[in-house]
């Protein structure tokens, strides 16, 4: 069987390495590409530029077996009306139409989609949702983002009737890096849960696998979830 194309969204800023310096850059954490790979499917790298156009989204739908939404900054609090939380992250808004323009053409194609953080609030947003612009005013703690570059750890609780709970079981432990959270999510069923109540997952059941999670799963070693994502992937290649 042909490993399926997984796509995944990019950041898009300054990089260096080497000699050179802060040169404009496409990139992806490794994290992700490696998870892909275990699991058996092909990372392909989509930056925003690659969905530009209509015929660039049609290729791009076409041709992927499925969808990786990584984590990134904040959304544009405009695009669900609200202003911009003090707190919160300068926008990338040609990141945020791309990401939202291939979400809507791989869910019209049925094809496996996996929101990650960022990712997850890019679906909810797409969906006429609503974000928490910034958790600790309304939790009173920044356990789910305790610092510059610290992942927060705690367990989630999972539905067991969900796609989620058929692969991560009913609990899981988490490495969460986001201080804001998903308020509204039409369409979506929330499916997984922290302690504190703040929901870590949603999914779409009318979808055969479309699940966000609040989370960072590349940051474990727990593989499920990319496996699952593949494997669904392979299931519908062309």
């Amino acid at each position: 069987m042909t490993p399926p194309l997984i796509g995944l969204s990019s950041y898009v800023g300054p990089a260096s390495w080497r000699t050179w310096r802060d040169v404009p850059a496409a990139l992806v954490p490794q994290a992700y590409v490696d998870h892909v790979l275990a699991a058996g499917g092909v990372p392909v790298i989509v930056p925003p530029a690659a969905t530009s156009t209509p015929e660039l989204l049609d290729v791009l739908a076409d041709r992927l077996d499925g969808l990786i939404l990584i984590g990134g900054p904040d959304l544009d609090p405009a695009l669900y009306g609200q202003r911009r939380h003090p707190l919160a992250q300068v926008p990338a808004p040609e990141r945020d139409a791309a990401e939202t323009a291939l979400l809507v053409m791989m869910r019209q194609r049925q094809r496996p989609i996996l929101g990650i953080c960022r990712g997850s609030q890019v679906m909810a947003v797409a969906a006429g949702g609503q974000l928490v612009q910034h958790l600790p005013d309304v939790l009173g703690h920044d356990g789910h983002s305790p610092g510059p570059g610290v992942y927060g750890e705690h367990d989630v609780r999972i539905a067991v009737d969900s796609r989620a709970g058929a692969i991560l079981g009913e609990s899981s432990r988490v490495f969460s890096y986001h201080h804001q959270g998903l308020d509204e999510h039409p369409g979506y069923v929330a499916t997984a849960w922290a302690p504190d109540g703040t929901v870590e997952a949603i999914e779409d059941p009318d979808l055969p696998f479309c699940i966000g999670v609040l989370w960072h799963p590349e940051v474990g070693t727990d593989p499920r979830l990319f496996q699952a994502l593949v494997a669904a992937a392979a299931s519908g290649s062309r």
